[in-house]
């Protein structure tokens, strides 16, 4: 297996080309933060389900796309923040994706959460991602 220098990204270029190519389901090493990110993707209806499957080094984390009918929910993402130039916002400052189509995933010092709850808590933090 390859070692991945960005796992936030791999993780979300896995759902987004299982999602693409109309997977019932995809899987990525388990991690909390790809966890927290699954769980913001669930809220959002982007994700139908995810579960942690396996236990240390071998644990796993399956998540079932949402679509409708052969549509899928994910049109499309963006990685903002990445390992060799981190993004920083403010929370006014946190981009609103498709004039609120869409959602910003944003690391604060609360945790991993969307842009409008960063908003709505007047909280800024590193921007990982753009989904829409």
């Amino acid at each position: 297996m390859a070692v991945v220098s960005d796992p936030i990204s791999d993780f979300l270029t896995r759902f987004k080309n299982a999602t693409m190519a109309q997977k019932e389901d995809f899987s990525a090493p388990y991690s909390k933060v790809k966890e927290e990110i699954a769980r913001i993707l669930k809220e959002e209806g982007y994700l139908w389900s995810y579960e942690k499957v396996g236990e240390g080094h071998e644990a796993v984390l399956v998540g079932k796309p949402r679509y409708s009918g052969h549509t899928p929910a994910l049109k499309n993402l963006k990685r903002v923040s990445r390992p060799g130039l981190r993004q920083y916002v403010g929370c006014e400052d946190i981009p609103k994706v498709l004039g609120g189509m869409g959602i910003a995933i944003v690391s604060t010092s609360k945790g991993i959460m969307a842009g409008h709850s960063a908003r709505k808590q007047n909280i800024g933090g590193e921007l990982l991602a753009l989904v829409w």
